[in-house]
């Protein structure tokens, strides 16, 4: 399952909803919007993880389970504790404004939609990300720890994880926690 079904299929349609409204769009328009910004998002949440701390710090985000909010209730992704919340989460996986700002640039490219609504938009996206990540691992009973091929938001977590692109995380979080102990 990628990054965009695992939203959809979490709850995020209400979301989803939550964002043409906000921004003026076409659902069809959020979408694709929302389409553009996620392999940012899911290239950013995956090089987090493999810095020192990132993994440990990722796993407590999901485990507080408090970004399902914005599954549950849409209209807090636009809340200003909403959007605080969301550049908060930005400022972790993508590191600075101005890689906010590309990102923004380069999937108006890709939508036709103007970089300052994306740029808006972007928070918001985070909190369902994030949302949606802590939901699925919720549900799956936690982070991947086998060579098991898990589904839904643990394959995507597993896929961040897996830097080696071998089919399991397992060997790779070993190596990451391996930093931790030399």
């Amino acid at each position: 399952m990628d990054l965009m079904e695992m939203l959809l299929n979490s709850g995020g349609q209400g979301a989803m909803s939550q964002i043409a409204r906000q921004f003026g769009l076409r659902e069809d328009q959020a979408q694709s919007a929302v389409a553009s910004l996620l392999p940012a998002l899911k290239n950013g949440l995956s090089r987090n993880a493999r810095q020192e701390g990132g993994l440990d710090s990722l796993t407590r985000a999901l485990s507080a389970r408090k970004h399902e909010q914005y599954l549950d209730d849409p209209a807090q992704l636009a809340s200003p504790e909403g959007i605080a919340d969301g550049n908060g989460i930005l400022g972790h996986i993508l590191g600075s404004k101005d890689v906010s700002r590309s990102v923004a640039a380069r999937a108006s490219e890709e939508t036709g939609i103007g970089p300052q609504i994306l740029k808006k938009m972007l928070p918001m996206v985070a909190g369902m990300v994030m949302g949606s990540l802590s939901r699925q691992t919720g549900q799956a009973g936690g982070l991947p720890t086998s060579r098991e091929q898990p589904s839904g938001g643990l394959g995507l977590l597993t896929s961040l994880l897996d830097a080696d692109g071998d089919g399991s995380a397992g060997d790779d979080v070993l190596g990451m926690l391996g930093k931790f102990f030399r």
